[in-house]
């Protein structure tokens, strides 16, 4: 399934999307399904609150990794672009310098943590009953994150350099480990959350060696010692997409503070944990969506670097396109489905009761999310940090985050599930707005100037 560089600008789209799109939304897929049976293990061997003070811990480690993932994707669309112009020497100095940000920047972060894991866990909304079982998921996994952040910087490059089945490989391998630790550790061993908490960090280590080893036997970018130097140049370039990234994430863990928060006024640890279940869903569900996604990331940042505008442009149309069609499908299972899905996380009967209503809620807007999703990942693959960091900040900043403020004031616990696809709506028509415009004035190798 891999494909040289080269053939990111030769390549049909179409196809070269698929073969771009399944190993991404293979490896995405197995990455959902192992948060999504570690929750259910929990929930069921546990109980219902572990469910909770996962949901408080998990935003916290993957703001801390999230720096691995932004340098991952900042760096990837550098590394894409210099792929694109033929300069194969810059390239090798953008990954030099990912591999030093992210491990000295991860470390950082996970020293702090360290010392201030009270007032994280508080913070982030371990509120109650949550903060014991929290602190016990919190120290294993806070370990591991390091390792986790280098393996998700790791697989943007690998993805970058055109080799998505080596990139699926590095999410597959972390989620067998973790779904084979998590039945010794929790169910054989009885270690209970922390039993959880010491297969996921293992998971992350089993992903750094993999993402390791393809870069000492596989990879087309050949580092030497001079590469390891800081080049304030690349640096800047790096951080300013990164940048992009991390700020999503940030405010995506914000977003968990102020719901985990507000859940617990309305509704209680149970609304907590409903959200808990959600939020697996969220991502379970969309995997091909954002597969497409991550699909899209190299093929147009490697032709908008070779100023192979038309093929920009026919990328936009056709992952928008493919991401709809997947997204309303996946919109009319949840539809349906709702209640034989969430009864599989738990046996708690006001859970059960809670949470389909709230689920469909939450995915009515899905259909649309495709326009959304691509217009921001377009304008990070072309290097427009400004205007990707804008759209990419629409939805959770600009509405979900206010809407869910305000709406549980006049509608109650239903008011933070209906700010989803409100939310969803508004952001995506501020990202077709640019999106438009951009390929009408921008892209001008594009003859018909349309956005579908």
């Amino acid at each position: 399934m891999a494909v040289s560089s080269e053939e990111l600008g030769t390549k049909d789209i179409k196809k070269l999307l698929l073969k771009q799109a399944i190993p991404s939304s293979v490896g995405i897929l197995f990455m959902s399904v192992n948060i999504l049976v570690d929750t259910i293990f929990v929930g069921q061997w546990v109980g219902s609150l572990a469910i909770a003070a996962v949901s408080v811990v998990l935003p916290i480690t993957f703001l801390i990794s999230s720096l691995g993932m932004a340098i991952g994707v900042g760096g990837g669309s550098v590394l894409s672009r210099a792929l694109g112009s033929g300069d194969k020497e810059k390239a090798d100095i953008v990954f030099a310098n990912q591999i030093m940000m992210t491990f000295g920047l991860a470390s950082i972060f996970v020293i702090l943590g360290l010392f201030f894991s009270n007032e994280m866990l508080l913070i982030f909304g371990a509120n109650g009953n949550i903060l014991a079982p929290a602190k016990e998921f919190f120290y294993p996994v806070l370990l591991g994150v390091p390792f986790l952040a280098l393996s998700m910087m790791g697989n943007n490059v690998i993805r970058a350099e055109g080799k998505p089945s080596f990139a699926m490989i590095s999410m597959i391998i972390p989620a067998i480990v973790n779904i084979i630790l998590d039945i010794v550790f929790i169910k054989f061993m009885d270690l209970g959350l922390f039993g959880a908490a010491l297969a996921t960090s293992i998971s992350y280590t089993s992903a750094f060696l993999f993402v390791l080893w393809f870069f000492i036997y596989k990879t087309e970018l050949k580092l030497q010692l001079h590469h390891f130097k800081f080049h304030k140049k690349i640096v800047k370039e790096i951080t300013s997409l990164s940048f992009v990234t991390f700020s999503r994430q940030g405010v995506v863990s914000i977003l968990a503070i102020i719901l985990n928060h507000t859940l617990y006024t309305f509704g209680g640890e149970h609304s907590v944990t409903v959200y808990g279940i959600i939020s697996r869903m969220l991502m379970f569900a969309l995997f091909p969506v954002l597969g497409i996604t991550q699909a899209f990331l190299p093929i147009a940042g490697f032709n908008y670097g070779a100023k192979n505008y038309h093929r920009v442009k026919e990328t936009i149309s056709v992952s928008i396109k493919y991401a709809a069609v997947l997204a309303t499908l996946i919109f009319v299972v949840i539809l349906f489905f709702a209640k034989p899905i969430v009864s599989v996380f738990t046996t708690d009967q006001l859970v059960i009761d809670e949470t389909p209503n709230a689920l469909r809620w939450v995915f009515t807007a899905s259909p649309i999310i495709a326009i959304q999703l691509i217009g921001a990942a377009y304008f990070q693959a072309a290097g427009k940090a400004k205007k990707a960091l804008l759209l990419t900040l629409t939805k959770q900043g600009f509405f979900l985050i206010p809407l869910v403020l305000i709406l549980p004031h006049f509608f109650g616990i239903l008011g933070v599930w209906i700010a989803f696809p409100i939310a969803d709506v508004l952001s995506t028509i501020v990202t077709a707005v640019f999106l438009k415009k951009e390929m009408n004035e921008n892209l001008i190798e594009s003859t018909d100037g349309k956005l579908l």
